[in-house]
């Protein structure tokens, strides 16, 4: 999974650099409301999906206020989102998997049917390319709160498959069944999970020549910056010459 490490350091350099903080908030205000609203529970206690919302946003320092504002928002609004999925390919064949959370899906499909069309990309039909991505859960945990040979030993009735080196921190992946599992040994063992989510992580990445790759980056970046976009998977290969040339 070295692939996707390499990704997600470029992508917090890049996340710094655009200044996407309100993105983000907004992204994890609507997992708030979706969470209140499906789990059936305020209390995060009581509702594990608002539990782990909530944790999320602590670990992009969204103040208190804001949480519970948003907690609030999902009580009292009737609006109605609802979870969708788009598929597609960009320039070179590279894979693309879309999660959004929206209130509108004919907006929704229209935006990203424009993004594939403008940057020479094709959208393609839902479960078409679910085949190249397995579902993971993957744990970010600092590395100064937890000693990597005690927390496999820990984490192994959790449900642990892997752990990565991130930089500043552990990745610990787990299969799709066993995510609830390492949550709560998570939990129990007091450990502080700056994120949590399900990933789509690809089985095999695709390679393409430099300019290929920036150009589908563009893409990339475009379906990020739209409203109703959670995430954006792809299985673009990280060569050593194009991590090169993003940290120019």
């Amino acid at each position: 999974m070295s692939g996707h490490s390499k990704w997600s350091k470029i992508k917090r350099k890049k996340g710094a650099l655009d200044n996407k903080r309100s993105n983000m908030f907004s992204r994890v205000v609507k997992e708030i409301i979706v969470a209140v609203k499906e789990g059936g529970s305020n209390d995060p206690e009581l509702n594990s999906r608002l539990r782990l919302a909530i944790a999320n946003a602590k670990g992009i320092n969204m103040p208190k206020d804001n949480i519970q504002r948003a907690i609030s928002k999902a009580e009292k609004d009737n609006v109605n989102i609802q979870e969708v999925t788009f598929e597609g390919y960009g320039v070179g064949g590279v894979a693309v998997f879309i999660e959004c959370l929206t209130d509108n899906n004919m907006r929704t499909v229209a935006n990203l049917r424009s993004i594939f069309n403008k940057r020479n990309g094709s959208m393609g039909t839902n479960g078409s390319l679910s085949f190249l991505f397995e579902r993971k859960g993957v744990f970010s945990i600092k590395k100064e709160i937890a000693n990597l040979p005690q927390l496999e030993l820990e984490l192994i009735d959790g449900g642990l498959e892997d752990i990565e080196d991130d930089g500043d921190h552990w990745l610990v992946y787990t299969p799709l069944e066993e995510f609830s599992n390492m949550q709560k040994k998570l939990e129990e063992l007091k450990i502080e999970v700056e994120n949590a989510e399900l990933k789509r992580i690809p089985n095999n990445y695709k390679q393409v020549d430099v300019d290929t790759a920036k150009t589908f980056l563009g893409m990339i970046d475009a379906f990020e910056d739209d409203e109703d976009v959670q995430r954006v998977y792809h299985n673009l290969e990280m060569t050593d010459e194009l991590e090169a040339a993003l940290n120019e």
